[in-house]
C-alpha cells in the first residue's frame, strides 16, 4: 500500500497529489516541446542527428585540432583551423599602419571609448556630467590618435585604420546621424512649406541610392569641386557620408512615430501654454522615440555593419587589413579563420546594440 501510495504521488498527511514525474521538470519540457506528436518527435530525432553529425567535427576544426601560435607553414600541415593568421598578424590587423611602436596610443583610445559606452548605458548617468565626460574622453581619444599635443608625436590619419578606425565612423557616424534624423523627421511635417519641401527632396534623394555610390562621390567626385590646393580628409569626407545616409532612414522612422501620435497630445500640449519647441521636446518626442526603440536600432545596426563598405575607398578599416593580411602569400588559404574573426567582432557590436535596445525598452514600458 505504501508503495502504491509513493507511485501515485500522494501525500497522505498533507492531503496533496502531485504531478506526475514525466509532466514537470526537465521530463516535463521535454516531452511538451519536442515529443508533444509524431511530426515534431521526428523533426527533434532528424535534428540531434544533423548535430552530431556537424557540431563535433566543428568543434574537433575549430578548437582542438587548430594551430594557435605557430607560422603558416606549421598551419598548412594541419588539419584543424589555422588561428595563427590572426595571432601572428593581430596588431596590423587591429591598428593596419598606425606606427608600431605607438600602438598604444590607439588601444587606450578604444578602452576610453568603450569605459564610455559602458557608463552611459545606465540612463541614471544621464546628466549634464555624462556629456562632460564624454567631451573630455572625445578629447583625450583624438589627442591620442592625432598627437601633436604634450609631447605625443604627430600621425598623420592617413595611417589610421584596423578597429579604431571603425569604431571611429560607426559610433560617431550613428551618435551624430540619429539627432540629424530627428531633425529631418520634424522639418519633413512642418508647416512652412519651404522647409519641408527641402528635407522631403533631401529624404528620398538620399534614400534612392546605395551607401557605396555617396563613398564614391566623397572620395572621388566631391574633391574634384574644391578649390585648387584644398582638401579635406578622406577620413572626414567617409565620416559624413555615412551621417548623411543612416540619417535619411532614421527621418523615416521617427516621422512613423510622429505620425503614430494621437492629436489629443498636441491639444494637451496647446492646452498648458507650450510653444513649438516645447512641445515637441517635453510631450511629442519622448513619447514618439519610445515607441520606434526597435525599428530605429535595426537601422542603426544595419548603418555599423555597412561602415565595412569604406574598403572600396581604400580605408583600412578592420575588414580592409584582413584581408591585407590573408592577400599575403605566406596566408593564402586561410581566409574562412580570417573572415570569421572579423564577423566574430561585428556580431559583438550588432548584439551589444540589440541587447541594450531590448534593456532600454523594458526600463521604458514599451510595447
Amino acid at each position: 500500500m505504501s508503495e502504491a501510495v509513493e507511485d501515485t504521488g500522494y501525500n497522505p498527511e498533507a492531503g496533496i497529489l502531485k504531478p506526475p514525474v514525466t509532466n514537470v521538470g526537465l521530463v516535463g519540457w521535454v516531452r511538451a516541446n519536442l515529443f508533444n506528436g509524431w511530426f515534431n518527435s521526428i523533426l527533434t530525432v532528424v535534428t540531434l542527428w544533423f548535430l552530431w553529425k556537424v557540431v563535433p567535427p566543428m568543434v574537433r576544426w575549430l578548437f582542438l585540432d587548430a594551430v594557435w601560435t605557430a607560422g603558416s607553414e606549421a598551419c598548412r600541415d594541419a588539419s584543424g583551423a589555422c588561428w595563427s593568421v590572426i595571432t601572428e598578424n593581430i596588431r596590423f590587423i587591429l591598428f593596419g599602419f598606425f606606427p608600431y611602436d605607438l600602438q598604444w596610443r590607439p588601444l587606450i583610445a578604444m578602452f576610453v571609448l568603450f569605459g564610455l559606452l559602458y557608463y552611459s548605458q545606465d540612463r541614471t548617468h544621464w546628466k549634464k556630467s555624462l556629456l562632460y565626460a564624454w567631451i573630455l574622453g572625445l578629447f583625450a581619444m583624438g589627442l591620442l590618435m592625432r598627437g601633436g599635443l604634450f609631447g605625443l608625436e604627430p600621425v598623420d590619419s592617413n595611417k589610421w585604420g584596423g578597429l579604431p578606425l571603425t569604431l571611429l565612423l560607426s559610433v560617431f557616424g550613428l551618435a551624430a546621424a540619429y539627432p540629424l534624423g530627428v531633425v529631418l523627421a520634424l522639418g519633413r511635417q512642418s508647416t512652412l512649406p519651404g522647409v519641408r519641401w527641402i528635407c522631403i527632396v533631401y529624404i528620398e534623394a538620399i534614400r534612392g541610392v546605395p551607401l557605396i555610390s555617396l563613398l564614391f562621390m566623397s572620395a572621388i567626385i566631391f574633391p574634384l569641386f574644391l578649390p585648387e590646393g584644398v582638401t579635406i580628409n578622406k577620413i572626414l569626407r567617409a565620416q559624413v557620408a555615412i551621417i548623411l545616409f543612416t540619417a535619411a532612414y532614421i527621418a523615416e522612422v521617427v516621422r512613423g512615430g510622429l505620425q503614430g501620435m494621437s492629436r489629443g497630445q498636441y491639444e494637451a500640449a496647446e492646452s498648458m501654454g507650450l510653444n513649438y519647441y516645447q512641445t515637441m521636446r517635453l510631450v511629442i518626442l519622448p513619447q514618439a522615440l519610445k515607441i520606434v526603440i526597435p525599428p530605429t536600432v535595426s537601422i542603426l545596426i544595419s548603418a555599423f555593419k555597412d561602415t565595412s563598405l569604406v574598403v572600396i575607398i581604400a580605408l583600412y578599416d578592420i575588414l580592409k587589413t584582413t584581408k591585407s593580411v590573408i592577400s599575403d602569400p605566406e596566408w593564402l588559404g586561410f581566409s574562412r579563420e580570417a573572415y570569421l574573426f572579423v564577423a566574430l567582432l561585428y556580431f559583438l557590436g550588432c548584439f551589444s546594440m540589440s541587447n541594450y535596445s531590448r534593456r532600454l525598452e523594458r526600463e521604458l514600458k514599451t510595447d
